[in-house]
């Protein structure tokens, strides 16, 4: 088959690869239709996930039509299609039956970073992933949700991550009902995570970026309020938005950027440039800085292992909520297909550029420039559906 190989950091390529084949009862082997490029993805690209193996496959929000199943699977059937959840998960160990599928156990049983999630280095157990023709999805009863009938694959494809991953951003930051809520990112994990916050009830919702054309896209899309920070300053930015919040800051912070941030040239020296940290933890900080005393802080954004300069005694201090965590995206998924479904958010609108598979290097190279208005990137292996 046809997939993507990684050949070292900024390296992508088309490769040929042996087809996947059932390596336990419980798997099937899925026909690839609809493959996306994530914001985290990138982060394999530039080299800042531990043990990227060349050759690997990235690709971990994807849809298909399943063709071979394992014995044991008793839930799909061939011919049925399903998006499939970026975090694979076993559905029976301690974390797994408390919700907690971003945490299973026994799919990525040498690290206690994650669970395994497809596409996603061998720190989250080495799966490949799906910017391929096909791939092996494990644990099949557990993960894969079918797609109504009167669905296109593009509608349900972020339920496999950000969809959900946005909205958990939001829930983490305990919206009500008429908070304030602030957002740094407005890449598409952002984006959903604006419309999560208006879904849970927000009072009022801003999102902070650097780029105008996405604060652009952030107001159409989601209806938010918009600052970048570049024409505010980012040293002046947390004084800039606590004063547009009563002088207090907003009840919830989110980051929605993760390692890869502008705004700090001492984090981006330390943790982009020397790998003294786990990143540039500019969000994190800011979020810490931005918001009330007293309130919520969100982090949804990707980070590396190593340790962060995090200003914790500010938190502290403050007496702020941090939470974070990957997403436990099967929890979600019912009741975002009923959003989408009802209307309420049309997920396929984020999608601003499609390519053929051959051309996955090209689409790289966009998403990662930021060029020709890239929002959020597709792959079709096997052209449209």
């Amino acid at each position: 088959m046809r997939a993507l190989s990684y050949e070292g950091p900024y390296k992508v390529k088309i490769a040929r690869k042996p087809d996947p084949a059932i390596e336990h009862p419980n798997d099937v082997i899925l026909k690839v239709t609809r493959a996306a490029i994530c914001g985290s993805d990138l982060h394999l690209l530039h080299g800042f996930v531990p043990d990227t193996r060349v050759g690997c496959t990235f690709g971990h929000e994807f849809t298909g039509v399943i063709e071979e199943i394992g014995k044991s699977v008793t839930t799909l059937r061939k011919g049925d299609r399903v998006v499939v959840p970026f975090n694979i998960s076993c559905g029976s160990c301690f974390y797994c039956q408390r919700g907690l599928s971003g945490n299973c156990q026994n799919t990525n049983p040498n690290s206690d970073i994650a669970s395994g999630v497809f596409g996603y280095s061998h720190s989250t157990g080495g799966y490949e992933g799906g910017q391929a023709e096909y791939v092996r999805v494990p644990f099949a009863d557990v993960g894969p949700m079918k797609i109504p009938d009167d669905m296109h694959d593009e509608e349900v494809l972020f339920l496999s991550d950000i969809f959900p991953t946005g909205y958990q951003a939001a829930e983490m930051g305990e919206i009500k009902g008429g908070e304030t809520v602030v957002i740094f990112g407005a890449g598409p994990v952002g984006l959903f995570t604006a419309k999560s916050a208006w879904l849970l009830g927000a009072g009022r919702v801003l999102v902070v970026d650097h780029l105008e054309y996405r604060l652009d896209f952030a107001r159409r899309f989601a209806g938010v309020e918009t600052v970048n920070f570049k024409d505010v300053g980012a040293q002046n930015i947390v004084l800039h938005l606590k004063e547009m919040f009563s002088g207090r800051g907003p009840d919830v912070c989110v980051d929605a950027v993760g390692m890869e941030a502008e705004g700090s040239k001492m984090h981006s020296t330390l943790g982009l440039r020397l790998s003294m940290e786990a990143g540039a933890a500019t969000a994190i900080a800011w979020c810490i800085d931005t918001v009330r005393k007293g309130g919520n802080v969100s982090i949804i954004g990707v980070y590396g292992p190593p340790w962060n300069l995090v200003p914790i005694g500010t938190a502290m201090n403050k007496g702020l909520t941090l939470r974070m965590n990957q997403c436990n995206v099967r929890r979600y998924l019912p009741h975002l297909l009923k959003h989408i479904r009802e209307g309420r958010v049309d997920a396929r609108k984020i999608i601003s550029h499609r390519f053929p598979l051959e051309e996955a290097p090209k689409a790289y190279d966009i998403f990662n420039d930021k060029s020709d208005g890239c929002i959020k990137c597709v792959l079709m292996p096997h052209g449209e559906a």
